[in-house]
């Protein structure tokens, strides 16, 4: 039996192993099976790879999507451009093993702000500097849009901290993009810290996070009239793509 998994910790708000169990019984796919591995230090991602003969691919969620980088034999040249890995091809020959790094997240978030249709005018304010933060900022510059990024500590002048998010900043950002997992299962009481008043009914909002569904930042700005997304499409999209990664010569 082929096993493919996640890794990350915690684990909790994962809905990866759910998604790949359902495409596995709807697609007839007998011969796999997806497991949950919550590591607490990525260094112990090689020792599951060794004593799981059968493990041929994994994704990677927080924290380890920078942290697993010198673990790897090779990445894909779109990790080169943001320095995240999300997914992570196992090649066995023998005794030997081989991982190959690829960021599928930015497939998934491609294809997300196409179903969104953009307008030209466009311009995102992205709230988190981590790893996903990056890949937002990349997939619009690739798109010709402009973005702003706020961190709690910013480390350089471009760079917005959360105090000096301020009513003019929200009004010249009509797509404002929750990339830290502040909101996420099971800490659903939490959202970043913007002035939420400032947002209108011209304002995209898009958060990253998918469990819960409609986290507190997305309640927030779709009572203030918002058009509102959710990560679901992002996880979907990015999770198929690692699938074809995963069966690919």
């Amino acid at each position: 039996m082929r096993e493919f998994g996640l890794i990350g910790y915690p684990l909790k708000h994962a809905f990866s192993q759910i998604y790949f169990e359902g495409k596995f019984k709807n697609e007839k796919i007998n011969d796999a099976k997806y497991s949950l591995l919550p590591i607490t230090e990525i260094s112990k991602m090689l020792n599951i790879i060794k004593t799981r003969e059968n493990l041929l691919g994994l994704n990677v969620t927080t924290p380890y999507k920078e942290q697993v980088l010198p673990y790897l034999n090779a990445i894909d040249k779109s990790v080169l451009n943001i320095g995240t890995v999300n997914t992570i091809k196992i090649e066995r020959n023998g005794e030997e093993i081989k991982l190959t790094g690829y960021n599928t997240d930015i497939y998934g978030l491609r294809k997300t702000f196409e179903k969104i249709e953009l307008p030209s005018t466009t311009k995102a304010l992205i709230l988190g500097s981590g790893g996903s933060g990056k890949t937002v900022k990349f997939v619009l510059e690739e798109l010709g849009i402009k973005s702003t990024t706020v961190s709690r500590n910013p480390k350089n002048l471009s760079v917005l901290s959360y105090k000096n998010v301020t009513e003019a900043v929200i009004k010249h950002h009509n797509l404002i993009i929750n990339a830290s997992p502040v909101g996420m299962f099971p800490n659903v009481d939490n959202c970043p810290n913007i002035p939420y008043e400032y947002i209108k009914d011209t304002h995209i909002c898009f958060d990253l996070v998918y469990n819960p569904e409609q986290t507190l930042f997305l309640k927030n700005c779709e009572d203030k009239g918002a058009k509102c997304i959710n990560g679901l499409t992002m996880l979907y999209e990015q999770a198929d793509k690692a699938w074809e990664i995963w069966n690919r010569d």
